[in-house]
């Protein structure tokens, strides 16, 4: 049965017994695991660039921070910029002595020479402060978050093969005409939760890291403790890719007839305010994730019915035409 799973899904002319569905179902629940461990284990072993990736919207938003000397890296980046200068002018100070006709001694013009070489390593040796990394606490918090992300990026890769066994499962309960209907829509599924998490990372994580570490920034020492960060990134990169399903939904409702594509566009106006109603409670609680969160999703209502103009449109005219024949 397990080889059935991966080969092809049961035909909808085939009569399972309940427990052939349920041996069916554990097949493929199996399945399912297994790939996702496999994924795990893969992101595992590059967890280094996985981390860099998932830290870099903290690093970039919150280095504005850092150069205006906010919380603890901020006045370590003022330290080191004020020993930089130190160094450099005091290096500048001893190149003026070494001239000729300065009036320094050969014995101490020597002496400065030598410093001069150590003043630059020492300033070549000197980090350079960049944005705030997540903070773990615990002992056992690095490798327990690393664990985490690789978890996170290994659901995400197998998603596609798990949106597959779903789909492989549940087919046989439709139709040929049915199924007609269904694929297209469950092929639509992994490439636009692929397209939410991209339009995620790069756009509302950015920008509700941004807004949250910027907020009273001065009366605070900010630092990110890794486990919650990397929940709130996942949390918005998933209600991301849920979110850029609804053409999908609506393409459903009209292809079932649930909905009209005139009356999504007579409810264009409600369709707005419920928009900004459904992204108040997604992830990023900052008002420029919640307009932008906003805007997709009616941008989305828009796709999902030019989707459905196009794809259900010559169904609805056929259904119009046969009374007027009659």
């Amino acid at each position: 049965m397990a080889s059935t799973a991966l080969r092809r899904p049961v035909g909808h002319e085939d009569r399972l017994s309940l427990i052939e569905h349920l041996d069916e179902l554990r097949s493929r629940l199996i399945i399912c695991v297994i790939a996702v461990a496999v994924a795990v284990g893969v992101c595992f072993a590059f967890n280094g660039t996985l981390l860099t990736i998932i830290n870099k919207p903290l690093d970039r938003e919150t280095q504005q921070n850092v150069n205006k000397g906010r919380g603890p890296l901020g006045q370590v980046a003022k330290v080191e910029q004020g020993t930089r200068a130190i160094g450099t002018d005091l290096s500048s100070v001893i190149t003026i002595l070494n001239r000729p006709g300065s009036g320094v001694s050969p014995a101490a013009k020597k002496s400065l020479a030598r410093m001069q070489p150590q003043i630059a390593a020492h300033l070549k040796a000197l980090p350079e402060v960049t944005g705030n990394k997540p903070v773990t606490l615990g002992v056992g918090e690095p490798f327990a978050n690393t664990l985490l992300v690789s978890a996170y990026f290994g659901i995400l890769l197998a998603m596609p093969f798990l949106l597959w066994q779903l789909y492989a499962f549940v087919l046989p309960a439709f139709s040929p005409a049915e199924r007609q209907v269904a694929l297209p829509l469950l092929l639509m599924i992994p490439f636009l939760f692929l397209m939410g998490v991209a339009f995620g990372y790069f756009l509302v994580l950015p920008a509700a890291v941004r807004f949250l570490q910027n907020f009273n920034a001065d009366n605070f020492n900010i630092l990110v403790q890794a486990k919650d960060y990397y929940r709130f990134a996942a949390l918005t990169l998933v209600a991301m890719g849920l979110v850029f399903q609804v053409p999908v939904g609506i393409l459903a409702l009209v292809r079932f007839g649930v909905f009209t594509t005139q009356k999504l566009r007579r409810n264009r106006r409600y369709a707005f305010v419920a928009c900004f109603v459904i992204a108040t409670p997604l992830p990023g609680v900052d008002p420029v994730s919640m307009i932008i969160e906003s805007l997709m999703l009616y941008a989305l209502y828009e796709v999902g019915i030019v989707l459905a103009t196009l794809f259900v449109r010559p169904q609805t005219n056929t259904a119009d035409a046969e009374p007027l024949s009659s």
